[in-house]
């Protein structure tokens, strides 16, 4: 089953920060059993909100085969992984050192426990969208009935992030 993940850091750990740190984090998710399929290139942008003086960002966007995981298994493993990097849950939008986002799976929609799906607000995020249509350009959000480029036109054009690596 595809699971679409998206990646996210702004806070080294153990040295390792950015396109690497990410880099990393896609190793983990193959060695937990979660192969991956397709890797973004690595965008760069400023933090979110704007204004919250936070280092910037580095975000991608990978295809995973998720076996046969549900949605809530495949969320807590995610949420275990980001653990291993450091991750601790304070403040809403706050640093990071790892994020990762689970937006879309095959056939799920709705809400799983925790999580929603697909991710209820990746239409509104261009560093989210970017990677999503290097990764999968067709898919179409099952409730917007919309690609990655079309809901990323709707968004204005200064919030974009850059490229800076490739992690595949």
């Amino acid at each position: 089953m595809l699971a679409l993940i998206a990646l996210g850091t702004n806070l080294p750990f153990q040295g390792n920060g950015g396109a690497e740190l990410l880099m990393q984090a896609v190793a983990a998710l193959a060695k937990g059993g979660l192969p991956v399929s397709a890797c973004s290139s690595v965008w760069e942008s400023e933090a979110w909100p704007s204004g919250s003086r936070q280092p910037n960002y580095f975000n991608a966007v990978v295809a995973v085969d998720a076996g046969g995981r549900a949605p809530e298994t495949l969320f807590q493993q995610l949420l275990a992984i980001e653990a291993a990097f450091g991750r601790e849950r304070g403040e809403r939008w706050g640093p990071r050192t790892l994020d990762l986002d689970l937006l879309a799976m095959e056939g799920a929609v709705g809400g799983f426990g925790d999580i929603t799906l697909p991710h209820p607000r990746m239409h509104e995020r261009s560093f989210v969208l970017l990677p999503l249509a290097e990764v999968a350009a067709d898919w179409v959000h099952p409730v917007l009935g919309q690609t990655p480029a079309e809901m990323l036109a709707i968004l204005p054009p200064e919030t974009r992030p850059w490229v800076v690596a490739k992690l595949g």
